[in-house]
């Protein structure tokens, strides 16, 4: 098998020249994605979809934004990525719809093994990371690799993502875990035990 066989396979590969090239591809990309007028939107959207595997309507990133590839990152609809986010996608990274990172979001395929002998063979690998639709990842939090995070989950500020993470909940910590599910009484309440107004109920539920 070719190396880039082998990486997406999800197999220990290596880094060859065909793959070296791509990362340094994918990295002037975001580069000149990370130069732009943070104004134009429009030439935003351009390069963004240029560098992604694939997004849907309304897919925000903003600057700066790093990635390995960006070929291997599917997002859907109104994606928002904010401040500093980083993808380290060997492996493939898919995002649902209405898809919320905070700043300082890293998302990591890409891992190395721990014994130091094979560690230093230069072998390494890319587990693929699956995001549910409407999830909102809290800032500074870390997604590991192999890890798939379920529809309608909130992961809170500063967790570190090391197993899978089911639908409707909050999550959060280091490791992060469960802490409860969300129900319908959290409609009510847009921070702690703070609650909206009038206005802003009809507005959102009608």
């Amino acid at each position: 098998m070719t190396q880039r066989e082998r990486r997406d396979k999800a197999l220990a590969y290596k880094i060859d020249g065909e793959l070296m090239a791509e990362v340094l591809e994918a990295r002037a990309k975001a580069h000149a994605y990370n130069q732009v007028d943070p104004r134009d939107t429009e030439k935003l959207s351009e390069l963004i979809t240029d560098l992604l595997g694939g997004t849907g309507k309304n897919c925000t990133v903003c600057q700066p934004f790093h990635v390995d590839y960006g070929s291997n990152i599917f997002v859907g609809d109104n994606f928002f990525a904010n401040y500093n986010c980083m993808i380290l996608d060997v492996g493939k990274v898919t995002v649902g719809d209405n898809v919320m990172l905070a700043p300082n979001v890293a998302i990591y395929t890409a891992g190395h093994p721990v014994h130091h002998e094979a560690r230093n063979s230069h072998y390494e690998y890319g587990i693929p990371v699956t995001i549910g639709s409407n999830v909102w990842v809290g800032g500074n939090s870390v997604i590991l690799p192999g890890v798939t995070v379920g529809d309608n989950t909130v992961i809170g500020a500063g967790s570190v993502v090391t197993k899978d993470i089911p639908s409707g909940v909050i999550a959060a910590g280091n490791p992060c875990r469960v802490i409860r599910e969300i129900t319908d009484e959290d409609k009510k309440y847009y921070f702690k035990n703070r609650e909206f107004d009038e206005e802003a109920m009809k507005e959102i539920y009608g």
